[in-house]
């Protein structure tokens, strides 16, 4: 009876389990909603005028607030304030930011005197474009910082247990979240005509998620009261954050090893995912923007199906620092063949295999690199650290969109078919995408000198990123 007492919450696998999907489902949504109109790209520039370098600086407002300094109060706040709190927060923020948006892609919304002042100044951005970026920056603050309070409250639920498995759950949940997207937004854009209802169906879902955190916030709770029962350390406990502790984190070479191959492997995951479908559409002879989302929903479902599987492959044998090494390998081949092999043969084979090969990359580094900052960082500033990395990563995805517009845009500025295609006013425009993609290849490069740097630290200093979790 005195071992029933003193059972936690998270000692229950069902409870522990349960926990994971509520908060995974926030974050399921909210991958919904990164990459909603990712797919849209051609469409959006027939209908509202978005350029693909107005396209890139649009994409880059989710994170122009987070680099800016947002990420690192946010870790303050989620060390200071707690797991529930700021989750809380977060999503809020990301279900104001968009309805925001949602009311710029309205047909509505161009005849108001909002639109008219927006377009009296920066005249190369339209109104609908900087009204949809604003919202996108309040989204991005909202979601990153939801994405640290995941991974904290997946490593205080699972610590000792299946932590890689979780987080590896967690990811491949939000994967299907990108897979789902891909698919159902060029449909619902056919069906009624305009991009505004997927971009409606996606904010409806945000507030779904907004009650499924309220949820878990109420379980969080339980357990942090039995844990201050057993004298541990829950929210508000005895080891309480302070602002000095950073220093712990900004002087540790690991951790700046780290982060900056973070960014670096990022920097060439996600920007790519803005322009990925338009790219095949270009490099596969001009389809479809439904059959070339069709092709490219594969690279997420791939990293879903296996990241579980590496979660748990790391809980019980290790080896992350080798699987960070692994992935970058298979990140720079899928971006040489995008970008040379896939143009020569226009070979839907070839266009599916990379997709599923880059889905096992972005399976293979994720898996690794998240359930490594706790054997590197304390508990305690656990939250920060995690923000501080994304903060990181928030430069390279602020700024990569923007570049990668740019370079698309005077690539193809004296390219014939692309200067016959818009003098048609063709729906479909032939963009070369090489010069993109060989920059995506380079990021790759970089993140792969960083991981083998990185299991040289971890061998000499015996960090345990070759370790299983489960000990």
């Amino acid at each position: 009876m005195t071992e029933l007492i003193q059972k936690k919450l998270n000692d229950s696998k069902a409870m522990r389990w349960t926990a994971l999907v509520l908060i995974a489902l926030m974050m399921f949504f909210g991958y919904m909603f990164v990459d909603v109109m990712s797919p849209l790209q051609s469409l959006i520039e027939q209908e509202r005028g978005w350029t693909p370098g107005v396209f890139g600086t649009y994409a880059a407002g989710e994170y122009i607030l987070n680099v800016f300094g947002f990420l690192i109060i946010a870790g303050v706040i989620l060390d200071k304030c707690g797991i529930r709190f700021t989750g809380e927060l977060s999503a809020f923020m990301m279900f104001i930011g968009a309805c925001i948006k949602y009311y710029a892609v309205t047909d509505g919304f161009a005849d108001t005197a909002l639109a008219a002042w927006l377009d009296s100044w920066w005249v190369s951005m339209p109104a609908s474009a900087k009204l949809a970026a604003f919202g996108f920056m309040i989204f991005g603050c909202g979601c990153e910082m939801a994405g640290t309070t995941v991974s904290k409250a997946i490593a205080k639920w699972f610590k000792g247990k299946e932590m890689a498995l979780a987080m590896g759950l967690e990811m491949a949940i939000a994967r299907v979240g990108v897979f789902a997207i891909f698919s159902i937004s060029p449909i619902l854009a056919e069906k009624f005509g305009s991009i505004t209802v997927p971009v409606g169906f996606c904010t409806a879902l945000l507030f779904i998620g907004l009650i499924t955190f309220s949820v878990f916030t109420v379980m969080d709770r339980k357990l942090d009261n039995q844990l201050a029962a057993d004298g541990a350390t829950g929210e508000g406990g005895e080891e309480e954050f302070k602002v000095s502790d950073l220093k712990n984190i900004l002087t540790s070479r690991i951790f700046w090893v780290v982060a900056l191959l973070c960014v670096l492997y990022y920097s060439a995951i996600f920007p790519f995912q803005r322009y990925g479908a338009n790219m095949l559409q270009c490099n596969l002879d001009g389809i479809s923007p439904s059959d070339a989302s069709n092709i490219f929903r594969w690279f997420p479902i791939g990293a879903a199906v296996i990241t579980p599987f590496l979660g748990s492959f790391l809980d019980h044998k290790g080896k992350g620092a080798t699987m960070l090494i692994w992935g970058a390998l298979l990140l720079i081949a899928c971006h040489l063949i995008f970008a040379f092999v896939l143009p020569a043969s226009h070979s839907y084979i070839v266009a599916y295999s990379t997709i599923v090969l880059l889905g096992i990359s972005f399976a293979l580094v994720p898996a690794a690199l998240w359930p490594s900052v706790p054997k590197i960082i304390d508990e305690k500033v656990l939250g920060s650290a995690y923000c501080l990395i994304f903060w990181v990563q928030n430069i390279g995805l602020c700024f990569v969109p923007m570049l990668i517009g740019g370079v698309l845009a005077s690539a193809n500025e004296n390219n014939p078919a692309v200067i016959a295609a818009k003098a048609a006013g063709s729906e479909f425009i032939p963009y070369d995408y090489t010069l993109p993609l060989i920059i995506f290849a380079m990021f790759g490069v970089a993140a792969l000198l960083l991981a083998l740097y990185l299991k040289v630290i971890d061998r000499k200093h015996d960090f345990g990123l070759e370790q299983p979790n489960i000990q």
